[in-house]
Order: structure tokens, then C-alpha cells, then sequence
């Protein structure tokens, strides 16, 4: 069974980029544009993992991460964060990869085949 991965960036370009990118690479997918409509996606799709931006409007990741995680069936998603903004690899500890804006494909695909265990 295919894992679903949950793309939560406000830059549309990016998360129709990454959506294409797992989906072609045979992840199931899922997204959000802010943290806001972020949690209402998570709870209603489940992803096996998350890739996160940092910076959006409403809500930063690292807020949203903050609350997401301290939900028990959310508390250990594996979150690879990818952003622009420099030290975002301190951002979010637990992250299980941070990749920096512009990114190659392979990272991001190498990424979250490792988040999910694969």
C-alpha cells in the first residue's frame, strides 16, 4: 500500500511540484497552503509523513509542528522540512531531514523514502 505524503507550503508552484514529484514516484498525496488548513487535512487524511515550509502566512510551520505534535496519534509523524530561510535545519529538532529552497528532487525523494521506512 502506497505511503501518503502530506505537502504543507503556501507557494502553489511548489506544492503542485512536489505533489507530482511523490505522486510520479508512486507516494499518495495530500496538501495544504497554511498551517491553519494544514490540521484539518492532517486529521482528515492521516499522512505517513509530512514536508513542511516554514515560513507561511496564518501560521509558521514551526508553530503548526508544535501543535500537530502534541496530539497523541501525531506525536511521532516523521516531518521533513523544506524552506528558504536560513538555520531551518534548527527550526523543528525533531525533523527527520530539513532540505533547503531550491532543492534538488533526489533529496526530497531520498528524504521521505527514509521518513517512511523505506
Amino acid at each position: 500500500m502506497a505511503k501518503k505524503i502530506m505537502v504543507v507550503d503556501d507557494d502553489p508552484q511548489i506544492v503542485s511540484y512536489l505533489v507530482t514529484l511523490l505522486g510520479d514516484n508512486g507516494f499518495e498525496t495530500c496538501s495544504a497552503s497554511d498551517g491553519d488548513a494544514a490540521m484539518e487535512v492532517l486529521e482528515r487524511e492521516r499522512p505517513d509523513c509530512l514536508t513542511l515550509d516554514l515560513e507561511m502566512p496564518h501560521e509558521w510551520g514551526p508553530r503548526f509542528y508544535r501543535k500537530f505534535s502534541q496530539k497523541e496519534e501525531f506525536k511521532n509523524l516523521p516531518v521533513v522540512v523544506i524552506s528558504g530561510l536560513s538555520g531551518h535545519d534548527m527550526a523543528i529538532r525533531k525533523a527527520v531531514a530539513a532540505i533547503h529552497k531550491p532543492f534538488e528532487p533526489e533529496a526530497v525523494l531520498t528524504a521521505v523514502r527514509k521518513a517512511c521506512g523505506e
